[in-house]
C-alpha cells in the first residue's frame, strides 16, 4: 500500500530547479526554498530528485532547502539509481550511500531505477540490479521501490511479468504522446494497469511545450472561458487518469509554482467540455505542416556528413507545433555534433534522397531546418 499522506497528486520535480545566471549548476537556493515553503503550506509532500540532475547538484540543493529546515516526517522523498553507471553489484550500494548522504536522509520513501529500457534491463537482471533494491527495501532504507521507463509498452508488460514485486513505475504521459508510437503514453499507462502497478506521470507538459501552445491550438483552449494556463490542462490531463497517484511537475520559478499549486490543491478532474477540447488540439497540432518522415533512418547511412536527419525533422516538426523555445532546441542540439554535421553542412550529394522510402526533398528540407535553427 502506497503512503497514506499523499491525499493531493502534485508531485515536485527537482529537475528543472530555479538557477542563477542560467547556470544549472548554480541553484537559487533563495528561491527554491520560498517554493519548498509555499508548497508544503499549501498540503503537498511529495519532492522527487535523481542523481544526474543539475549535473549532480540536485540532491544537495534538496538537502539544503527541504531536509535540512523540516521533520522527516512532513514531506516524502523520492530518488533514483542511474543505473548506467553501474558496473558491478558493489556500485549500487556505493551510488546509495552517496545519495543518501547528498540528500540528508536515512531513507528514501520512493526509490527508482532510472530510465529502464530493454538492453538496460537485461544488464540491470545480470549483475542484480533488482534484488539491490529489494534488500534496501528489506533494510527499511526504501520504503517504496519502483522504476522509470522509456520504451515500449510491450517491454513493459514484460517487466512487470518477470518482476511482480515492483510497487509503482514513472511514465512519461501527456496528452499529445498518448496515441504516439514512439512514447506509447496510453499504451504504456494500459500496461500498468492491467498489472495493478501505480503509475507516477513525468513530462505531462511535455518538456514545456503544452504550456506555450499558440495559434489554432491555443485558441480552442482560451474558449472554455476560462483564464486557466495551458499548463493546467496538461496536467489535470493525466491527474484525471485513475491509476495516476502522482503528477510531477518540474518548476522553475515561484510562477509556475502558484499556478499549478492553484489548480491542484483542491483537484477537479476534467469535464467532458475539456476532453473534447483536448483532443480538438491534439487534431489541431497534427495538422500543422510537420516533415512526414517515419524515422527508418536509411538516409543516415550512406551520408558522408554523417547528418542525423530524422532526428532533426523531429526536431523541426516539435518547433512547427510549438515554436522555436529553449525545450524544442533541445531536440536540434542534440542531433548536431563534433560527429554530426548541421544541416547547413549538407553537400547536396542526393544519396539520402535515393534511400528514402518517402521520397522526400530531404536537400530542400534541411534548408528549411537551417533556417529554423541556425
Amino acid at each position: 500500500m502506497l503512503n497514506a499522506k499523499m491525499d493531493k497528486k502534485l508531485g515536485f520535480g527537482c529537475m528543472r530547479l530555479p538557477v542563477l545566471n542560467g547556470d544549472t549548476t548554480q541553484i537559487d537556493d533563495e528561491q527554491f526554498c520560498k517554493m519548498v515553503d509555499t508548497f508544503i503550506e499549501q498540503g503537498f509532500v511529495y519532492f522527487d530528485t535523481a542523481y544526474p540532475y543539475h549535473n549532480e547538484m540536485s540532491e544537495g540543493a534538496v538537502k539544503r532547502c527541504l531536509v535540512d529546515r523540516y521533520d522527516r516526517d512532513r514531506f516524502l522523498l523520492a530518488d533514483k539509481m542511474p543505473v548506467w553507471l553501474v558496473k558491478e553489484y558493489s556500485d549500487f550500494e556505493k551510488i546509495f550511500n552517496t545519495q543518501l548522504e547528498r540528500c540528508g536522509v536515512e531513507y528514501f520513501d520512493f526509490y527508482l531505477l532510472h530510465a529502464l529500457e530493454e538492453d538496460r534491463v537485461k544488464e540491470l537482471e545480470k549483475i542484480g540490479g533488482f534484488e539491490f533494491v529489494q534488500k534496501m527495501k528489506a533494510e527499511g532504507k526504501v520504503k517504496h521501490a519502483g522504476f522509470s521507463f522509456h520504451d515500449s509498452a510491450k517491454v513493459l508488460d514484460q517487466i512487470f511479468t518477470d518482476h511482480p514485486e515492483v510497487d509503482f513505475v514513472q511514465l512519461q504521459i501527456n496528452y499529445y504522446d498518448w496515441d504516439s508510437e514512439k512514447v506509447q503514453s496510453g499504451a504504456c499507462y494500459e500496461v500498468a494497469k492491467k498489472h495493478g502497478v501505480p503509475v507516477i506521470v513525468m513530462e505531462p507538459i511535455k518538456g514545456g511545450t503544452l504550456a506555450n501552445l499558440a495559434e489554432g491550438p491555443a485558441e480552442i483552449l482560451r474558449g472554455l472561458g476560462t483564464d486557466a494556463s495551458f499548463a493546467s490542462y496538461a496536467i489535470r490531463y493525466v491527474a484525471s487518469l485513475d491509476n495516476v497517484f502522482m503528477v510531477l511537475s518540474g518548476m522553475s520559478d515561484y510562477a509556475q509554482l502558484c499556478d499549478n499549486t492553484s489548480y491542484m490543491k483542491d483537484f477537479v478532474p476534467l469535464s467532458d467540455a475539456e476532453r473534447q477540447a483536448i483532443a480538438k488540439v491534439v487534431e489541431e497540432l497534427k495538422k500543422l505542416p510537420t516533415i512526414p518522415c517515419t524515422k527508418c533512418k536509411y538516409c543516415v547511412a550512406g551520408c558522408p556528413m554523417k547528418i542525423l536527419i530524422p532526428d532533426l525533422f523531429e526536431a523541426y516538426n516539435t518547433s512547427v507545433q510549438f515554436g522555436v523555445t529553449p525545450v524544442t532546441r533541445r531536440g536540434y542540439d542534440r542531433a548536431v555534433s563534433e560527429d554530426h554535421a548541421r544541416p547547413s553542412e549538407c553537400v547536396k550529394c542526393g544519396m539520402c534522397e535515393e534511400q528514402c522510402p518517402q521520397h522526400l526533398n530531404i536537400r530542400e528540407l534541411l534548408e528549411q531546418v537551417s533556417q529554423k535553427f541556425e
